[in-house]
């Protein structure tokens, strides 16, 4: 597999799994409805694991454009390999969040809120303060950046998955970001990945839900903008330490 195969499918079942478990949870007469916070940070972090786990060792399994842009500004990824792993993860995001939809037609047809349905997708705040909306992602996605720079190391390339990054070494990924979210992830639902959000919302946007309302564009730049900002500035802190 190549590495952008490897992004595009490790983000794919990012993606399936994180929106799937939401949509278990908040969809109308899921087995799962009304499961709770706990449920859904917790497969993240799982799903996290699993895009890990498959992409890892073609790709060292960034799964983010966020990652893979702080790790060229840390000097530890190509800048050139920068726009074909950042498509393959906003392709393999879009992917991932239609299969959602077509596991859930059915239970998308008996939700009758909007919002809900649109939450399957991605993020929002839970209460809307733009300014403070922005910066709950610098920070998650700071967190995020600077601790995946020390779990790495300097052997991450496009084709050689560096320690910490394998079958085994996917668990601290998988539990920070499950730390993330239950400790970061109230304000905002912690998208910390343009892909997570981005290409999902387009999905919203696209496909023929049934009675769904916005896709919410006005706030759609703070989860494509906050986690860019934050692994930036995590990457300049890992530099200034070293």
């Amino acid at each position: 597999m190549t590495p952008f195969a490897a992004e595009f499918v490790g983000t794919a079942l990012l993606i399936l799994i994180g929106d799937g478990v939401v949509a278990n949870v908040v969809l109308t007469d899921t087995k799962g409805h009304n499961s709770g916070w706990i449920v859904i940070t917790t497969a993240w972090a799982l799903a996290v694991y699993v895009g890990v786990v498959v992409a890892g060792p073609y790709s060292g399994a960034h799964l983010n454009p966020a990652v893979t842009l702080g790790l060229a500004v840390a000097g530890k990824f190509a800048w050139a390999l920068v726009p074909q792993y950042i498509g393959a993860q906003f392709a393999g995001g879009l992917l991932g969040a239609g299969l959602v939809w077509l596991l859930y037609k059915d239970h998308f047809d008996r939700t009758r809120e909007p919002a809900l349905q649109l939450a399957v997708f991605c993020t929002g705040p839970a209460i809307r303060n733009h300014r403070l909306n922005l910066i709950s992602e610098i920070i998650g996605t700071f967190v995020l950046m600077l601790t995946v720079l020390y779990i790495t190391g300097a052997e991450l390339t496009a084709t050689h998955a560096a320690v910490g990054l394998g079958s085994v070494g996917a668990l601290p990924v998988a539990f920070l970001v499950w730390a993330i979210g239950l400790g970061l992830g109230g304000t905002t639902g912690y998208a910390i990945n343009p892909a997570r959000d981005l290409s999902p919302r387009l999905a919203h946007a696209l496909l023929p839900i049934r009675g769904k309302g916005s896709s919410e564009w006005s706030y759609a730049w703070i989860p494509i903008v906050g986690p860019v900002i934050g692994a930036a500035l995590a990457a300049l802190t890992f530099l200034q330490l070293q």
